[in-house]
């Protein structure tokens, strides 16, 4: 398993990388202040980077317990990326149209692009830090 501070590292990545892209792309794309999409980035971004921990030490643990490894081939590296970004969703649309004043649908079209932004960049973050930061040898299997 990875540890402490290699997942604190990774989730820290993950959510500094896809806040400067999300803050850039949402003001521009929506036409929002970059002020105040930057706040709700923010926000999300804490959020989600404890449920990014939490979540993956619980994805490592079910996959050590139901396969006996961590070695991810690409159906996990998809199951795990498509249900971090649900589990998100149910928190994010209701705040997303208090914060910027827009109804439930606006709201929920924009956390669709979201998610299906966040999807790839999911599975690309991940793919690329396993290669840069691969797991240690001698914990893909249980002992």
């Amino acid at each position: 398993m990875r540890s402490t501070l290699d997942r604190i590292r990774h989730a820290i990545g993950f959510e500094l990388i896809a806040l400067v892209l999300i803050i850039v792309v949402l003001s521009q794309l929506f036409g929002f202040e970059a002020h105040k999409v930057g706040a709700l980035g923010i926000a999300f971004s804490l959020f989600a980077t404890g449920w990014n921990f939490v979540y993956n030490l619980l994805f490592d643990k079910a996959m050590m317990k139901y396969i006996g490894q961590l070695e991810k081939q690409a159906k996990h590296r998809i199951i795990h990326a498509i249900l971090f970004e649900l589990s998100l969703l149910w928190i994010t649309l209701p705040v997303i149209a208090w914060w910027l004043n827009i109804s439930l649908l606006d709201a929920f079209i924009m956390d669709i692009g979201l998610v299906v932004f966040y999807l790839f960049y999911t599975y690309g973050y991940n793919l690329a830090y396993d290669k840069v930061f691969p797991i240690p040898a001698g914990t893909t299997s249980q002992a």
